[in-house]
C-alpha cells in the first residue's frame, strides 16, 4: 500500500540565533527575536570587523548605538573592551539584553533603552574609540538617520576613534567627508555594506 504523501510544515516561530565568535564569551548565543527589521550582523563579517579591529581590544570604549541583538557590543566586550554602551529603542530587546548582562556578569557592559543618535549626542567630545552603526534601514534606506548617526558619532569620537557603519549601499569619500570622516576599510555582503571609518586629519 502506498503511503500518503505528508507535507510537514515549518515550525512557526521557530527560536533563532547568533553566537558571540570570540573572546571569553565564544560560541555564547544570543536570542533573534522575529522583529521587522532586526538583522544581526553576519558571523562572517564580524570576524572581518574584528580581524580590522584587533582581536584585543583591552581598555577601550565603545557604544554600540543601535544594539538590536546586542552582538557587535557583546563581541567588544567578550574581547576586553572597558566599557560598552548598549543603546536599543525596542522594549523586549532592551530586556533580553539586560538579562544577557547578568548572565553573563559583564561589569563592562551597560544596556540604555533610548534612541541611539540622542546617545551619540549626549556623549559629543567624550572621546570614544569605537562606535558600531547599524541603524535600521527602511525602504528608502532612511538616508536622514544614517547621516544623523554619522555625525553624532563622529562628534563622541576620539581622534584616533573608528566607526563600523551597515548601510544598504556604499558610502563615497565625498559624503563621509562632508561629516569628518574617511573610509579605512570597506567590504560587502549580500546585500549589505559594511565599512570602517576614521576621522579627518585637522586641516
Amino acid at each position: 500500500m502506498k503511503k500518503p504523501n505528508i507535507t510537514r510544515r515549518p515550525t512557526v516561530n521557530a527560536p533563532q540565533e547568533v553566537r558571540i565568535i570570540g573572546g571569553q564569551w565564544k560560541r555564547t548565543p544570543l536570542p533573534v527575536a522575529a522583529l521587522p527589521g532586526l538583522r544581526p550582523t553576519p558571523a562572517r563579517v564580524r570576524e572581518t570587523l574584528f580581524n580590522w579591529l584587533g582581536q584585543d581590544l583591552t581598555g577601550l570604549r565603545c557604544v554600540d548605538a543601535f544594539a538590536g541583538t546586542g552582538a557587535l557590543g557583546l563581541e567588544a566586550a567578550s574581547r576586553g573592551a572597558a566599557e560598552v554602551l548598549l543603546v536599543e529603542n525596542d522594549g523586549a530587546l532592551v530586556k533580553t539584553l539586560t538579562a544577557l548582562k547578568t548572565r553573563l556578569k559583564a561589569d563592562a557592559l551597560r544596556v540604555e533603552r533610548g534612541d541611539g543618535v540622542a546617545a551619540l549626542q549626549q556623549r559629543r567630545g567624550q572621546g570614544l574609540d569605537v562606535v558600531f552603526l547599524d541603524p535600521p534601514f527602511g525602504d528608502d534606506g532612511n538616508p536622514a538617520l544614517f547621516n544623523a548617526a554619522l555625525l553624532a558619532a563622529r562628534q563622541a569620537l576620539g581622534d584616533l576613534g573608528l566607526i563600523y557603519l551597515e548601510a544598504p549601499r556604499a558610502w563615497t569619500g565625498d559624503e563621509l567627508a562632508q561629516l569628518g570622516l574617511q573610509l579605512h576599510r570597506q567590504g560587502k555582503a549580500g546585500v549589505v555594506h559594511f565599512h570602517l571609518l576614521q576621522p579627518l586629519p585637522p586641516q
